[in-house]
Order: C-alpha cells, then sequence, then structure tokens
C-alpha cells in the first residue's frame, strides 16, 4: 500500500479545483469590453438558466461540452451493507452528466473530433 508521500503527482490533492470566481475571472479576462458587474450578471444569470431548465426537467445540451439531463429513479429495495436488513429506496430524480466526445478526447489528450452538426443548430 502506498504512503501519502509516495502518491503520483497527478493525485486529487494535487490538482486545483475551478470555482465559480475562477470561472467568473476567466469570463472577465476573455471579454474586455465588460465591466467586472456586466461578466457577474451574464455569468449568473447563464448558471441560472441551466439551473432553471434542469428543475424543470429539461435536457441541457451544450454543445462540444456535454449533457446534463434529469432522470427519474424508480423506488427499488436497498440492503444495508453492514447489518443486511432490507432498506425500501424512495423515487427520486438524479442529474447526469454525459460528457461530449470533444471534451472527452480533449481531457484524455487525444486530439477532438467536431461533433456532427444536427439539424443545423448552434
Amino acid at each position: 500500500m502506498r504512503r501519502a508521500s509516495e502518491l503520483p503527482p497527478d493525485t486529487a490533492a494535487n490538482r486545483k479545483t475551478a470555482t465559480r470566481a475562477d470561472l467568473l475571472d476567466a469570463v472577465y479576462a476573455s471579454c474586455p469590453a465588460l465591466s467586472r458587474a456586466q461578466a457577474k450578471q451574464i455569468f449568473e444569470m447563464t448558471l441560472e438558466e441551466i439551473s432553471d431548465a434542469l428543475v424543470r426537467g429539461e435536457t441541457v445540451k451544450l454543445r462540444s461540452f456535454g449533457l446534463f439531463l434529469v432522470r427519474a429513479k424508480r423506488q427499488r429495495i436497498g440492503r444495508n451493507p453492514r447489518t443486511g436488513v432490507e432498506v425500501p429506496i424512495t423515487p427520486r430524480r438524479v442529474l447526469t452528466f454525459k460528457p461530449s466526445p470533444v471534451l472527452c478526447a480533449t481531457v484524455t489528450g487525444v486530439a477532438p473530433e467536431e461533433e456532427p452538426d444536427k439539424g443545423g443548430q448552434t
């Protein structure tokens, strides 16, 4: 078993997490004509619209990024792994994300292939 000091350099402890503030700064830096307040307003409106669409049960597709969707899971019987007692798991909605092939290729370092354009939407 490895000790913490022997972990490879690409571990979760060594990676930076992109925060809301980091993303906002990136929007602000990429649009020099916008004030910081305008960039924040656009960023917040975008996140709010995505959230609202998911709450309504709509699928959110961001081309070359991925697909967010809400799935309805039915009631089922689960089992407590420690005691073995059966427990009913109530029906619920879960949020899932399916990365696009372009995002997967970018993350893995493979040359990304552009997704085929279906229906001429941008």
